[in-house]
């Protein structure tokens, strides 16, 4: 198994990255929502859009 940041190989204390380092590189694309799990759920497209909307209010 290799590191899914840098594809060397696991280091089974920070499995399944290779590394403290590679795992805060992971933790921070979730934070910052480089990651997304896609949803076709009505709700959350009306979310998605009124938080859209309320973003370019706030630009204006």
């Amino acid at each position: 198994m290799s590191c899914p940041i840098c594809n060397k190989p696991v280091d089974q204390k920070f499995r399944p990255f290779c590394s403290k380092r590679c795992a805060d590189v992971d933790l921070a694309k979730w934070l910052g929502g480089d990651y997304a799990v896609p949803s076709r759920d009505p709700e959350d497209i009306e979310k998605a859009i009124e938080a859209t909307e309320d973003a370019l209010r706030k630009l204006h």
